[in-house]
Parts: C-alpha cells; sequence; structure tokens
C-alpha cells in the first residue's frame, strides 16, 4: 500500500537575542546580542553551554512547533546554565522560512 504524501518540513529561521543580564558573561555575551540561525550554528558564536539551553527550543521552534504554556506561539524565554551569569535569552521564530516562504496567517 503506498503511503500518502506528506507536507514538507520547511524550518523557519529563528533569532535569538540576550534581553536580560545580571552580571558579566565571561563569553562576552551583553544585552541586545542577537544572531539569526539558519540550519546551523550561527557566526560568532553562541557559547556552548548556552547553545545547550537554546537548542531543543531552537529546534521545536524552527519546524512549526510551540510551547502551549506560553501566550506566544512564536516566542520562548531560557536562561544561561551558567547562573552566575543570569543571562536570559529570547527564542523567536521569524515569518521567513529557509525556503524562502512567508509563514501563512
Amino acid at each position: 500500500m503506498q503511503q500518502p504524501p506528506q507536507a514538507p518540513n520547511i524550518p523557519h529561521k529563528i533569532q535569538v537575542k540576550v534581553i536580560s543580564a545580571e552580571a558579566t558573561c565571561p563569553n562576552g555575551h551583553k544585552v541586545g546580542n542577537e544572531w539569526v540561525i539558519v540550519r546551523k550554528t550561527p557566526e560568532p558564536g553562541i557559547c556552548l553551554a548556552a547553545f545547550c539551553n537554546l537548542l531543543t527550543p531552537i529546534r521545536i521552534l524552527e519546524t512549526g512547533g510551540s510551547y502551549p504554556m506560553y501566550p506566544e506561539p512564536d516566542s520562548y524565554q531560557t536562561c544561561c546554565p551558567d547562573i552566575r551569569n543570569k543571562l536570559i535569552f529570547e527564542i523567536n521564530r521569524l515569518p521567513e522560512t529557509i525556503g524562502g516562504r512567508e509563514k501563512e496567517g
């Protein structure tokens, strides 16, 4: 039996932005830093400790998923795992997809 065709998984571009910091980050991240992620790690890079916390929500948002407990389905906030720095990152799904098509709706 033939499988029904499936819609292509067209990933969205993702914006990551530092929105809060209570200390000086040893990797130089500060409020206002932002990166756009297009299927690979951004340049210049985000430190590995922060990227570990960012990766799961990035993947969820880039593939169209969301966190139902958050009021905004295209956004998520998380912190750096280094509690001495207390950096808060906001992750946003951009309307533009990697294939160039705009999000419908």
